[in-house]
């Protein structure tokens, strides 16, 4: 057997596990907002726009929250590395440095938008920066969107030229069989 004929069609034309790695890519996000923004920084916490963390009990609720975001970007980075392993143990998957890095990328942009849009502005849960000045929240805000956004579209350009970068790879094993 030639080490094409193991090679599924469909993974000949160059498929990814690009679902795992947007998984893993929302974990990812989800811990680099929750260490860095609410522990290092201390900008905000999950809930802190609804109940702020001046007294004990509401950094204790706070926490709390903090604790349920984090247990779910853990599960996400549990179940992605567990998808990407389970795909690395297959034949035929076109590997690829820009898919792994554009897939981490669209799923760590889609959290910040959707934590951007709805968390920051549809239901005001909390802001990026609430140390500064109220009237400077926005700004902050904006910035966090627009961050997520040219991740998302960066994610999708990887992801998009590695889709390439896999396909000549194909094409080239099989013409070696």
């Amino acid at each position: 057997m030639t080490p094409s004929a193991s090679i599924r069609p469909d993974r000949a034309r160059g498929a990814f596990p690009t679902a795992a790695a947007i998984i893993l890519g929302v974990g990812l996000g989800i811990f680099f907002d929750g260490i860095v923004l609410h522990q290092l920084l201390q900008w905000h916490h999950l809930v802190s726009n609804w109940s702020p963390a001046a007294t004990v009990e509401g950094m204790e609720f706070n926490t709390y929250w903090d604790g349920m975001l984090h247990s779910f970007a853990y599960v996400c980075v549990g179940v992605g590395l567990f998808l990407l392993w389970r795909a690395s143990r297959r034949a035929g998957y076109m590997w690829s440095g820009r898919r792994l890095v554009g897939a981490l990328l669209i799923g760590w942009g889609g959290f910040n938008l959707y934590d951007g849009v709805i968390n920051h502005l549809v239901l005001g849960i909390h802001h990026v920066n609430e140390r500064v000045d109220r009237a400077q929240w926005p700004i902050y805000d904006a910035g966090f969107i627009i961050w997520g956004a040219a991740m998302l579209l960066a994610g999708f350009l990887l992801l998009r030229g590695g889709k390439a970068e896999a396909g000549s790879e194909a094409q080239s094993t099989l013409r070696q069989s």
